[in-house]
């Protein structure tokens, strides 16, 4: 691969800690790479208000972001949304609640929260929150929709969701007992695809870091996927190589191999 002209980079354990803290060399080697023409597209699971803050820290000030793990892409400043992929979540949603029906459940209202059968543990989902009963979550298409079970493991989770053959949709398994549910083929990678195609770059061109497992896909669809040192052995596994853990300044270590 020569040097990139797009850098896909993941957010949580990516470039910030659970604390949102970004080590400095991280923030200069983005900005390096920014400065030198290669186009920085944050791709995140995050909704898109969750990511505007990052962007100013990271002094980035006009691109694109994949956002909702693909199901929403938007351009920035001022933020405009570009793309929104939605589906009907009423079977996927009342299937995995047959299984676990205790679970929490939030679907995005794209740019501004989520909808909620109850309340999330404080901090794990950001801006507004609207708490509605279940059949009013799913009773028209969505972006996405989150299912999370406090009392359960990420392990049990994506034992679940195997066994429960979640039809017509795609889902991704968090680091905890987070299910996070989007349309069928809809991941980092279709977002991705879209921001490039947007800007003229073929994925060949693409150098991406994360460190999830709704980073697979991305990982597998850029010239160059590189995993976090932290990463799970099954997102390893798909990478084209290893750079080091949040802490050693992996992706600093990432964009100096291939700029």
């Amino acid at each position: 691969m020569t040097a990139p002209r797009l850098v896909a980079l993941d957010i949580d354990r990516t470039l910030v800690d659970a604390q949102e803290h970004i080590r400095p060399q991280v923030i200069e080697a983005v900005r390096r790479a920014h400065s030198a023409g290669v186009h920085i597209v944050l791709a995140t699971g995050r909704a898109m208000f969750g990511i505007t803050g990052l962007l100013d820290r990271l002094d980035l000030h006009d691109g694109h972001c994949v956002a909702s793990n693909g199901a929403v892409t938007f351009t920035y400043h001022p933020v405009e949304i570009t793309s929104a992929t939605t589906f009907d979540p009423a079977t996927a949603v009342r299937t995995v609640l047959e299984a676990v029906p205790d679970a929490l459940v939030a679907v995005e209202v794209v740019g501004r929260g989520y909808r909620t059968n109850a309340k999330f543990p404080t901090g794990e989902i950001r801006g507004q929150m609207w708490i509605e009963s279940l059949d009013d979550l799913v009773a028209a298409p969505v972006t996405r929709v989150i299912i999370r079970d406090p009392s359960s493991s990420a392990e049990q989770f994506l034992s679940l969701a195997g066994r429960l053959g979640l039809h017509g949709i795609n889902y991704f398994v968090g680091y905890t007992a987070w299910l996070d549910l989007a349309a069928a083929g809809v991941s980092k990678a279709s977002g991705l695809s879209k921001v490039a195609a947007e800007l003229g770059v073929v994925p060949d061109d693409v150098l991406a870091v994360g460190d999830g497992r709704n980073d697979v896909e991305m990982l597998e669809w850029a010239g160059r996927g590189v995993a976090m040192g932290q990463a799970p052995d099954e997102v390893k596994a798909v990478a084209d190589a290893v750079t080091g853990r949040w802490d050693e300044d992996g992706v600093a270590q990432a964009l100096a191999d291939w700029l």
